[in-house]
C-alpha cells in the first residue's frame, strides 16, 4: 500500500529544532496523492510542513530544489523555507520532510470561469523560462509521458476492453506527434484546480512540482485543459477551455498548427491520466471503491473529439 504520515508521527521537538521554531502546532491538510502535508503554527509564523513519504534523500531534494528555484525566478508558488544549516529538506525518523510558507488562500474546486484566464496566463509564463535557467538544475525529460514499461503493461490489464481502447487511442496520438514536433520547455505537468490556491488577494499561486519536466508545451496545455476545463458531468467544456487559451496567449500565442493538434493532445493527456488511476487502482494499491475511477477519463476523451 501507498505509504502516508499522520500528524502523531511527525516528530515536532525536532522539526521546531531543525529550523529555529518555537511554539509550534500542527494540522492536517486534505489532499495530496503522493505526500502528506500539514498546517504548521509558530511564533515565528504559518508554514506547510510536508513529509515526502513516496521520495528518498535524492528525489525529495530535488523536488524541494526545484519549487525553490521557480519561486526565485518569478513563479507563484510555495517558498521553501531552510532549515537553520541552509538545508532545503529535513531527515527526521524515516521520513524526509520540507518546510514551505504558508499561502493564504483557498482550492476551490472547480476553479472559477472568471480565473481560468490567469491560470492560462500562469502556464504559459512557466513556457517561457529556460529549463535550465539558474537552481533548476537536471530537470528530466518526457517525465508525464507514459513509459515503455507503462506502455507494456497495458496489454495484461484485467479489464481488456479498457486495455484495447487505450491501445488504439494512444497508438492514434503517437503517430500524430511524430508528424508534428515542437520545441520542448519547462512543464508543470499537472495543472489541475488542486493545484492551485486562490490567494486572499485574488491571484493565483500553483502548487505541486512532482511532475515538472521538460516535454511539448501543448501536452502541458492539454494536461491543464483535463484539470480546469471540464463540465459538471466531466466533459470537455468548451467555454472553460477557451478562457484557459485566452489566458495563455497572452503570453505564449499559439500558431495555426498548434490550435490544429491542440485537441489531439488534450486527448493525450487524458489517456496518460486514465493509465494511471487504472493502474493505481487496479495493479499497484488495489482498491474496489476506485476501481472505476478511470472511466471518467474516458468519457471525457470521447468528449474532446465530439466537442473541439
Amino acid at each position: 500500500m501507498a505509504h502516508y504520515t499522520t500528524a502523531d508521527q511527525i516528530d515536532l521537538t525536532a522539526v521546531a529544532g531543525r529550523y529555529g521554531l518555537t511554539g509550534v502546532s500542527i494540522t492536517p491538510l486534505s489532499g495530496g496523492a503522493a505526500n502528506s502535508s500539514f498546517r504548521l503554527g509558530s511564533e515565528q509564523g504559518e508554514y506547510v510542513l510536508t513529509s515526502l513519504d513516496n521520495h528518498d534523500e535524492e528525489s525529495a531534494t530535488t523536488l524541494a530544489g526545484h519549487t525553490q528555484a521557480l519561486h526565485r525566478l518569478g513563479m507563484p508558488t510555495s517558498e521553501v523555507v531552510p532549515a537553520t544549516d541552509g538545508s532545503v529538506i529535513v531527515p527526521i525518523g524515516d521520513r524526509f520532510l520540507v518546510l514551505k510558507k504558508w499561502i493564504a488562500g483557498s482550492v476551490q474546486q472547480p476553479l472559477p470561469l472568471a480565473l481560468l484566464t490567469e491560470a492560462g496566463d500562469l502556464l504559459a509564463r512557466l513556457h517561457t523560462l529556460a529549463p535550465d535557467a539558474e537552481g533548476l538544475g537536471d530537470v528530466p525529460v518526457g517525465a508525464r509521458r507514459l513509459s515503455p514499461e507503462h506502455l507494456a503493461a497495458i496489454t495484461a490489464f484485467a479489464d481488456q476492453d479498457f486495455a484495447q481502447w487505450l491501445a488504439s487511442r494512444l497508438g492514434r496520438v503517437h503517430d500524430a506527434e511524430a508528424d508534428n514536433l515542437r520545441a520542448p520547455c519547462l512543464i508543470h505537468g499537472d495543472l489541475f484546480d488542486d493545484n492551485l490556491i486562490v490567494r486572499d488577494d485574488g491571484g493565483l499561486s500553483v502548487l505541486d512540482w512532482e511532475t515538472v519536466s521538460v516535454d511539448d508545451p501543448l501536452l502541458d496545455l492539454g494536461m491543464a485543459a483535463v484539470g480546469l476545463a471540464q463540465d459538471e458531468v466531466g466533459l470537455l467544456d468548451t467555454d472553460r477551455l477557451h478562457a484557459l487559451l485566452d489566458g495563455y496567449e497572452k503570453s505564449r500565442p499559439l500558431t495555426a498548427a498548434e490550435r490544429a493538434i491542440l485537441p489531439l493532445e488534450i486527448e493525450h493527456a487524458a489517456l496518460i491520466i486514465a493509465f494511471h488511476r487504472y493502474h493505481r487502482h487496479n495493479v499497484r494499491f488495489p482498491n474496489p471503491e476506485r476501481a472505476t475511477y478511470h472511466r471518467a477519463m474516458v468519457r471525457f476523451t470521447e468528449s474532446v473529439t465530439r466537442r473541439v
